[in-house]
């Protein structure tokens, strides 16, 4: 940078108290040669100062203000200074953010899935796991239409920062897919959730032979297309999120058995679901209980600087290495010895994806919590979830 004499001039006069004030707070989140060539700059009047926050809502966490360069200069080298500056800035603040969000972040996250839903919290907190999965975990809701199932499932697809919703109603085997237009590929509902979550809606609406591409997506990760010379394969690691209505559209009975016969799939689509909720129409009591709540809910209202961060924490939370210590490993063993030796309670059986999304939904919990090791905390929860899951007795 070519010096002429007004900045000479500007150099040695002393710095303001306003840009002293945001040097010392940048100091929080720059090193030593940094504040200096920030100091340097700003006395040339290349760059300046100003305040940024995330703009979140009370419902969230406080919000959090922090300081940022302001660009006053067409020069490169110094725009993309100012850039990085800002860049680490708002990564440091975000992690910062982050950790003081996971001391209560499914409580918080609560409050954005189907807030207008009273109830079923128990489905909200095992949806809210399969956000922080990064593993394949599939779960299904079963029941009676009217119950909240769709905003459930419309709620999660919001706040994971990949996700495609579809009816089943309107899907087809290759808008599942990929359509092959001469040399162009357009994705399906499957691949475009490739790392995230693809929500089905109304699952039980789709036809039988169309749902290849969903076992083989929800089994091994990926679909093809394979129709004369035209050959492809596209990734579609995907944690399916569905609803469906029982065969009747609402359940009739209690008893397992009943209950089994009113189911709309066939065991080769139902077991690859890790989870299965059966939800049913509240009875007298328990509607009246959901007035009294409604009566005195106060609506979260939805702003997008919450969505955001949610999204980001999701992501952020996801590429956390989890570790399972062999030392609680006895705990699911003698947690799926127990399970098996109560199936015949169960509406759908005990088998290896069941363990495998037992696994999974321990690290999602810990995950969710910012934590690189499962602890028996999470192990116990996971053990309620799936007990409210399977023992359909009990209901």
């Amino acid at each position: 940078m070519k010096r002429n004499f007004l900045d000479i001039f500007k150099l040695v006069m002393p710095i303001s108290s306003y840009k002293k004030s945001y040097l010392k707070r940048l100091g929080k989140y720059l090193d030593e040669n940094e504040i200096k060539q920030v100091r340097y700059l700003s006395k040339l009047g290349r760059i300046g100062f100003s305040n940024a926050s995330l703009g979140l809502s009370e419902k969230l966490m406080l919000d959090v203000d922090y300081p940022q360069l302001n660009l006053a200069s067409t020069e490169k080298d110094i725009k993309k200074f100012v850039e990085n500056i800002n860049s680490n800035i708002h990564y440091k603040i975000m992690k910062s953010a982050f950790k003081q969000f996971s001391e209560n972040a499914e409580k918080k996250i609560k409050k954005y899935v189907a807030d207008n839903i009273v109830g079923l919290d128990v489905v909200k907190e095992a949806c809210i796991l399969q956000l922080f999965a990064s593993d394949r975990i599939h779960i299904l809701l079963l029941g009676d239409p009217q119950t909240g199932k769709t905003d459930i499932v419309r709620s999660i697809s919001n706040l994971h920062p990949i996700t495609s919703f579809g009816l089943g109603s309107g899907i087809s085997g290759v808008g599942l897919a990929l359509t092959a237009k001469g040399d162009n590929i357009i994705k399906g509902l499957l691949p475009k959730a490739d790392q995230g979550i693809c929500c089905i809606d109304e699952l039980n609406l789709m036809n039988q032979k169309d749902r290849a591409s969903l076992y083989s997506a929800m089994e091994k990760g990926f679909v093809a297309y394979d129709k004369g010379s035209k050959h492809v394969r596209l990734d579609a690691n995907v944690r399916v999120l569905a609803t469906a209505n029982p065969k009747l559209d609402k359940f009739v009975g209690k008893t397992v058995e009943v209950l089994k016969e009113q189911l709309p799939f066939d065991e080769a689509l139902i077991s690859r679901f890790n989870l299965v909720f059966l939800i049913r129409y509240p009875d007298i009591k328990g509607f009246l209980e959901i007035t009294k709540k409604i009566v005195h809910q106060d609506p979260t209202v939805l702003v997008n600087e919450d969505i955001s961060f949610i999204k980001e924490y999701v992501s952020f939370a996801e590429n956390i290495k989890v570790d399972f210590p062999k030392g609680l490993e006895k705990e699911v063993v003698n947690f799926v010895e127990y399970l098996k030796r109560n199936e015949e309670d169960f509406l759908v059986s005990v088998g290896p994806r069941t363990i495998i999304g037992f696994i999974r939904m321990c690290k999602a919990n810990a995950r969710l919590n910012l934590r690189t090791e499962v602890t028996r905390k999470d192990i116990d929860k996971i053990k309620k979830i799936f007990e409210e899951v399977l023992f359909i007795r009990r209901k």
